[in-house]
């Protein structure tokens, strides 16, 4: 099938069949994985087969790209060896250095990256409420600002950014828009669809959803020069995934869809029951129609609004650790999208200049039954 063909397929029977199941040697309906590091040399020198070499290329990887790229509704796909060298990689392979607008609240591992390549990659930084428009219009430097790096929504306080709108911001400036999307996936939203040039996933978390893979994505809306030197600086660096786990990665990405849709589900249904409790002050999930960007979300998410979820506590930091450490189907684990609930206390684990407040637990959902998470979560509140 053609690439125009799988085009018009549903996302979830995309999944199921991950471009071309089966082996052409042996009839296996699994394909294989492809571990070798070198390739024959044609008569003639040449590659025929286009392979060259395991660290730049791999027929496994490409399989997974393929499907990703058909999903994202993107010209193509790269994968890396995590989210982090999928995300450094679009400004490593920048000409020169810029200014970078980023949301205010980002993967808190690569805001500290981006503070970093300030201070010795030459470019700049303004973090800024990406939910707010003209605050986004006024840090815009005419002439050099090169790069939008927005996440929506944002983790772990939900923060929705109008995609759209932002896309408009940063075409006017002259500039590329990246969109981190690993909390929605293309289930849920495809950014390029709104106006972004390139989008990036942590495939860790939802995309394999076993906790058993790091692995991530950058994908892109079109060809151009900046596409190229990121597959060169993912070639450079030896960058690339390896092919068990891009195997893996694409095993988990075949559930994807009825995974994320049970955990959006149960999301929202803790989301309704949890603003209820006393002990709660606060419910963060685009999800609910008193969230302050529940109408952008509606617009820009699929019908679903995200599987995780945070809460803020009346009693403070001190009552959401103690919550936090009586849990029992919750595990307390840092990550999130796998099959296992997971809760975790945020600001502890970020740290000095964290902009997540210290009362706060992000919840991501897994498969479990959704009346037994908040059973779990309401005999940890009373306690």
């Amino acid at each position: 099938m053609d690439q125009k063909a799988r085009s018009i397929l549903k996302a979830r029977t995309v999944l199921a069949q991950g471009h071309g199941a089966g082996d052409s040697v042996t009839r296996a309906l699994i394909p294989p994985v492809h571990v070798s590091t070198t390739f024959l040399r044609d008569a003639d020198n040449g590659y025929e087969s286009g392979f060259v070499y395991g660290r730049t290329d791999n027929a496994t990887v490409r399989q997974v790209e393929s499907v990703l790229a058909t999903l994202e509704g993107a010209v193509d796909a790269k994968l890396f060896g995590s989210g982090m060298a999928a995300a450094t990689a679009v400004f490593l392979a920048l000409d020169k250095p810029t200014h970078v607008i980023a949301s205010e609240v980002i993967y808190w591992g690569f805001r500290e990256w981006l503070v970093d390549i300030g201070r010795y990659g030459g470019h700049s930084v303004s973090f800024v409420d990406t939910s707010d428009l003209d605050a986004v219009a006024r840090a815009v430097r005419p002439g050099e600002t090169g790069i939008f790096w927005i996440e929506t929504p944002s983790n772990p306080l939900w923060t929705i950014t109008d995609i759209a709108a932002i896309a408009d911001i940063a075409h006017a400036a002259g500039a590329l828009l990246c969109v981190d999307s690993t909390v929605s996936t293309p289930i849920i939203t495809r950014p390029i669809e709104f106006g972004a040039d390139i989008v990036v996933h942590s495939a860790t978390k939802y995309l394999n959803g076993h906790s058993d893979v790091i692995a991530g994505a950058v994908v892109a809306a079109r060809d151009s020069a900046l596409w190229e030197n990121i597959h060169v600086v993912r070639g450079h660096l030896g960058a690339i995934v390896g092919p068990f786990e891009a195997w893996l990665l694409l095993r988990g990405m075949r559930t994807l869809e009825v995974r994320l849709r049970e955990q959006c589900r149960s999301a929202s249904r803790l989301a309704q029951l949890l603003v209820s409790q006393d002990a709660v002050a606060s419910v963060l999930y685009p999800g609910l129609k008193t969230h302050i960007g529940h109408d952008v979300a509606a617009h820009q998410m699929d019908g679903m609004f995200g599987g995780m979820l945070s809460i803020r506590l009346r009693g403070g930091e001190a009552a959401a650790i103690r919550v936090a450490s009586r849990v029992e189907v919750w595990k307390r684990a840092t990550s999130f999208g796998g099959v296992e609930s997971l809760i975790e206390h945020r600001s502890s684990i970020e740290g000095v200049g964290t902009p997540c407040p210290s009362d706060l637990l992000r919840l991501s959902t897994g498969l479990e039954d959704p009346d037994d998470l908040f059973e779990d979560l309401v005999q940890a509140l009373a306690r």
